[in-house]
């Protein structure tokens, strides 16, 4: 059962509008910056244009969280759950939803591409996906894995099921907390086809979260999550390659 927060209105207003201005403000820094016509800033998938964007929203929103739990006389391990007397369970039990929702998930994502398609919707890989797999700098590569194992996962469950869930519950709309705030975590996305599934796992980090009381299981799940689909991306060019040359092998029907 999760705990009371002591999550006050104003700090939350505070947290959600300090992380909508860094995020504009790297949006318009980058701007400006390949506008400038400086070389690092030239291509949209260069390392520094993607460290300007991650750390203008994901990591911002790192010295936002600890403005936060400082305003409340919050320590950090406390806030994320480090001294939860269930912490290993807590974590084995994310680990054990998340091995039993990643099918389903992956899955309502093929379902969706498929009735999109169906429908005529213009179907786009996500920004974070495509610069994965166009990657050509081991530098880039390492950044976006660290970026999309840790800084990503705790940055947005902080403010998604660590702030938005409880304050929203304690308010008395607990539909509202559970539904809205999942809404959300998937619109932000700006992804069509992954909007159904990214729903659905928000319902499961929440669910995490409220069953643990510890934010570090929502946080290991995200985690675990991003690193499956890291591998997907890893292992899908070689894997469909290997099948291509085996069906050359087999014996014509």
């Amino acid at each position: 059962m999760l705990s009371p927060k002591p999550w006050r209105a104003e700090a939350v207003i505070q947290l959600i509008a300090g992380v909508f201005i860094c995020l504009f403000a790297g949006m318009l820094a980058a701007t400006i910056l390949q506008n400038s016509g400086l070389a690092a800033f030239k291509s949209p998938d260069s390392l520094a244009n993607v460290l300007l964007a991650t750390l203008s929203f994901q990591g911002a929103t790192w010295l936002l969280i600890i403005n936060f739990l400082k305003q409340h006389e919050v320590r950090w391990r406390d806030g994320f759950g480090f001294r939860n007397a269930h912490l290993t369970k807590s974590l084995l039990i994310a680990a054990g939803v998340l091995a039993l929702a990643l099918p389903t998930v992956l899955c309502l994502e093929q379902i969706s591409v498929f009735v999109l398609q169906e429908i005529g919707w213009p179907l786009e890989d996500q920004r974070a996906v495509e610069l994965i797999v166009n990657a050509k700098s081991s530098w880039l590569r390492g950044y976006l894995a660290f970026f999309a194992m840790v800084l990503a996962p705790v940055a947005e469950e902080f403010i998604f099921r660590g702030v938005l869930f409880p304050f929203i519950k304690q308010l008395g709309w607990t539909k509202l907390a559970w539904i809205g705030v999942s809404f959300l975590f998937a619109i932000i996305h700006v992804n069509a086809p992954t909007f159904v599934p990214l729903f659905v796992l928000a319902l499961v980090f929440t669910w995490l979260y409220e069953k643990t009381d510890c934010l570090l299981a929502p946080i290991a799940a995200h985690s675990l999550f991003n690193t499956a689909n890291l591998l997907i991306l890893h292992f899908e060019k070689p894997l469909n390659q290997l099948l291509e040359h085996l069906s050359h092998l087999l014996p014509p029907t």
